[in-house]
């Protein structure tokens, strides 16, 4: 039997230096299954991007567990964390992060690095993704890309690895109204199509119509006492 791609028991989180007794992150329970997607909503400042990089492994929480395709990403240390988040999750950021001098196709033949890809395919599978998500022009440099396309590199790159999990952090912040509703489009199906599990966090409230499953952080796993410690604490 497959394990879930994400399953989270119990989380809590504060920020150092906080000295408030409510938690910023208190998740009881949260699970995605394979292909699975789902739309994580809250207000600005109430601790979205936190919960993605406690997921991510990127930081650690004070208790509870994180696991990926059934991985404590918390139980790995170091280089061990770095490559599974690497070969396991994907990542897509408000701002893109993308290797500027780099080319489209460098940039996402980056993400392969750590992978287990033999790295003489590297080359053809980037550009292979970029092609399907309508990038024609793999040599230009991210500067050189309108924001839309620079955010369809930013996915294929997420994709590169055939990630488990895909974290979207507030993808279409960055886009107008239309192309917001493409760029969106265009992650769920890209999910879709390799089974990868999609969490999206957003504020946007027109991003909902286009999720059938919407939670809201604080009220995930119906605990009201966690709720009211979401609510209370520190803001980003």
């Amino acid at each position: 039997m497959n394990s879930a791609a994400l399953s989270i028991s119990n989380l809590r989180y504060r920020y150092p230096g906080v000295q408030s007794p409510a938690w910023t992150i208190a998740l009881d329970t949260l699970s995605l299954a394979r292909g699975e997607q789902m739309l994580l909503t809250a207000a600005s400042g109430r601790g979205k991007s936190t919960l993605l990089h406690l997921i991510a492994g990127l930081i650690d929480p004070q208790e509870g567990s994180v696991s990926i395709d059934g991985q404590g990403i918390h139980g790995l240390h170091g280089p061990a964390r770095d490559r599974f988040r690497g070969r396991h999750v994907g990542m897509i950021f408000q701002t893109f992060h993308l290797l500027h001098g780099f080319s489209a196709v460098e940039n996402v033949m980056a993400a392969m690095m750590i992978s287990s890809i033999p790295a003489g395919e590297h080359r053809e599978r980037a550009l292979g993704l970029l092609s399907r998500l309508g990038i024609d022009r793999p040599l230009a440099k991210p500067e050189e890309l309108s924001v839309g396309q620079q955010q369809r590199v930013a996915v294929a790159r997420a994709l590169a690895c055939n990630p488990v999990l895909v974290l979207a952090d507030e993808p279409t912040a960055s886009l107008d109204p239309e192309n917001a509703a493409v760029a969106i489009e265009l992650i769920k199906s890209a999910c879709h199509e390799r089974s990868a599990a999609l969490l999206c966090v957003s504020h946007d409230p027109a991003m909902a119509e286009r999720f059938e499953r919407r939670e809201r952080l604080g009220v995930v796993g119906n605990n009201a006492e966690a709720a009211t410690a979401v609510r209370k604490a520190s803001t980003l």
